[in-house]
């Protein structure tokens, strides 16, 4: 019966997606198929819709509407432009030193923000025509800013750790994102490596002298924007407020900045929560429908079937590891990194702590993991959002990617084999054991 209920789900799930129905629809009616197998349709039917609502009930999940509108309005307050000044004194005379202030920006746009999307449809529209205009291919800098702008879901504040907390069943969401900055930052300078050499062999202009005067006007304009991160990160770390209260947070001191900026007005507040609504309705749907999945999984008893086959393979802890990544890698190429986390978080964590890994380090690893998907066609969003704001094709950026994405994939293998790198700053600030 398991090995019914794993190709009933799969297939269908496949079949859904191949027909062109919505990855969230795709979840829901794959799960009610599966469940249909040992329950009559009515009682399937309900069962899915009560888990779908059940899913959505967490208090920790309040904190994802609350940091989408935070990225929305600190997208549209000014705040991208005053970090793009910050990172360009930063980089100086450094040879093609826009893509390095791309990288930079959407790891301080990301580190605010908390969103691939925001980072990548802010930098590109202010950055892209400027790039053009000096002589950078198109497709190197929209490469350039679809990989860097993933920095951010790594980086706290992170919707996507939080989505993690949940469906592992509790592992800290402060733990995760104290976590997030070094693995973040060594992201961030793998891409700067890459894109230099990039550079060289492509003979690219260099960046716009620099000084410190500059360098402390720009940081002192930054200031406020940046000071949100202690606001946030300091109280989740300090025991002040809850993630979740710290979001709602975000979302006063982003209004009141934005304001002061006087870049967005009352009147745009409207236009700002309609937008993040229609984001929070996409994220909540797959969500129910994730936790749906999760739950019939459970019920059949999937996760405890694949956690025995892959244990039956081996029981060397890297072995392990590199097969759950190359299956993550695959799977992110086809489905949204939301699902993917409730979906796969029950199934691989319970093999992995077993081996003795640190479940905020495989969280670490595992969202990292699915970054990389997010630049990948069919179904990448940032992707897509990063060919639209160049007006390329995705055929176009290809090429330049695959250096990036190997930059990402180095990185990836390095968090693998060294936790430390995830687990070091949560042990410094006593957040874990």
């Amino acid at each position: 019966m398991e090995l019914v209920s794993v190709l009933i789900l799969v297939i269908s799930f496949l079949f859904f997606l191949g027909i062109g129905v919505p990855v969230a629809w795709s979840l829901g009616l794959s799960s009610m198929l599966t469940l249909m197998v040992t329950v009559q349709s009515l009682p399937a039917i309900t069962t899915i819709a009560q888990r779908m609502g059940t899913g959505l009930d967490s208090f920790s999940l309040l904190a994802i509407p609350f940091f989408i509108l935070a990225g929305e309005l600190m997208n549209r307050g000014g705040i991208a432009n005053r970090l793009i000044e910050f990172a360009k004194a930063m980089t100086g005379r450094l040879p093609g030193g826009l893509l390095h202030v791309n990288i930079i920006a959407a790891m301080l746009m990301g580190a605010i923000a908390g969103s691939a999307v925001a980072a990548a449809s802010s930098m590109g529209g202010i950055l892209g025509k400027r790039m053009e205009k000096e002589g950078y291919p198109k497709e190197l800098g929209a490469a350039v800013n679809i990989t860097s702008s993933t920095t951010g879901l790594i980086i706290p504040p992170s919707n996507v750790l939080i989505v993690y907390s949940l469906a592992s069943g509790g592992v800290s969401v402060a733990a995760l994102f104290v976590a997030g900055y070094l693995p973040g930052l060594l992201i961030g300078l793998l891409l700067m490596v890459t894109a230099a050499i990039m550079v060289k062999i492509k003979k690219l202009p260099a960046g716009e002298s620099s000084s410190l005067s500059l360098l402390a006007k720009t940081f002192y304009n930054a200031i406020p924007s940046l000071f949100l991160l202690v606001v946030v990160i300091g109280g989740i770390v300090g025991g002040v407020f809850t993630a979740t209260e710290a979001s709602a947070i975000a979302v006063v001191y982003s209004l009141i900045l934005s304001l002061f900026y006087k870049e967005i007005s009352w009147k745009d507040l409207p236009a700002v929560l309609l937008k993040s609504a229609e984001t929070t309705a996409v994220v909540m749907l797959l969500i129910a429908t994730s936790m749906a999945m999760s739950w019939v999984m459970s019920v059949e008893e999937i996760p405890q079937g694949i956690s025995n086959f892959l244990l039956s393979l081996s029981d060397n802890i890297f072995v392990i590891l590199i097969m759950i990544n190359l299956l993550l890698l695959f799977v992110g190429i086809f489905m949204d990194m939301t699902p993917a986390v409730l979906i796969f978080t029950p199934i691989f964590l319970p093999v992995v702590t077993s081996l003795g890994v640190d479940p905020v380090h495989f969280g670490i690893m595992m969202v990292l993991n699915l970054c990389i998907g997010l630049c990948t066609p069919p179904v990448g969003s940032v992707l897509f959002i990063g060919v639209g704001i160049a007006k390329i094709s995705i055929q176009q950026v290809l090429k330049p990617l695959l250096p990036l994405f190997l930059a990402m994939i180095v990185g990836l293998i390095l968090i693998m084999v060294f936790p430390e790198i995830s687990l070091w700053l949560p042990r410094l600030f006593g957040v874990i054991d």
